[in-house]
């Protein structure tokens, strides 16, 4: 359960009967989209309220008539799916932050000037987003949202995702560390040569190459070949 003092109210009016539940706002917006999530890591309390405020809960006769049950667990499913969230405006605020932040970062993971292709950073992606008077939907999903902030942006700033293939050459004395980092990212296809040295392709989205080549370099004392062989 979570904290009461960090719960909203999620409404729902049937049968003429107003119910209320205590919920968690992002995780109830994950379950009104379908996501399979456990109630007690949406709810505050498993009671069914006909005013919250005043804490009066809701009849069983009252359930029974306006859901066709007055089992609680499926009381609420039906409440957290068709009823709605209410928010206060430094809830909404918060929640709006976030949602934003989110997509900013998927996008600064693949976003690149298409003259340059260099990685346009995040506080970059952030003063241009300021720009576009854009309006954030905190209820819907950051990915959902990426293609319309890209086009919001591109009538202020040359942008474009994109995705690289990266060859890395390490030399035989660092290959085993070198092998083991390349492991944990979409490797395409590597090669260990004859002389100990170690080469791989992996794929990256282009904001991440700054802090790729960096770690690479970190790890190998800069004794390591890094190469873009393709933009997609």
């Amino acid at each position: 359960m979570i904290p009461i003092d960090k719960s909203v109210i999620a409404r729902y009016k049937k049968e003429g009967i107003h119910f209320e539940i205590l919920v968690d706002a992002e995780t109830a917006r994950l379950v009104k989209q379908g996501k399979d999530i456990e109630l007690n890591d949406v709810m505050a309390s498993m009671d069914i309220f006909t005013d919250s405020a005043k804490g009066k809960k809701a009849p069983d006769e009252e359930m029974s008539k306006a859901f066709g049950t007055n089992k609680v667990e499926e009381v609420i499913k039906q409440i957290l799916k068709k009823g709605e969230i209410q928010l206060t405006t430094e809830q909404k605020r918060k929640m709006q932050q976030k949602r934003t932040k989110q997509v900013l970062t998927l996008i600064a993971r693949s976003a690149v000037d298409p003259r340059t292709h260099n990685p346009h950073p995040l506080n970059r992606l952030e003063k241009i987003f300021e720009e576009t008077n854009y309006h954030i939907d905190h209820f819907k999903s950051a990915e959902a949202q990426i293609n319309d902030v890209l086009t919001a942006m591109k009538k202020i700033l040359p942008i474009k995702m994109e995705i690289i293939e990266i060859a890395v050459h390490a030399t035989a004395q660092h290959s085993g560390k070198v092998c083991g980092y390349i492991h944990s990212l979409k490797q395409l296809r590597e090669q260990w040569r004859d002389d100990g040295s170690y080469y791989a392709v992996i794929e990256l989205p282009a904001g991440l190459k700054p802090d790729f080549e960096d770690k690479i370099n970190k790890m190998t004392h800069g004794e390591v070949e890094i190469k873009v062989i393709e933009r997609k």
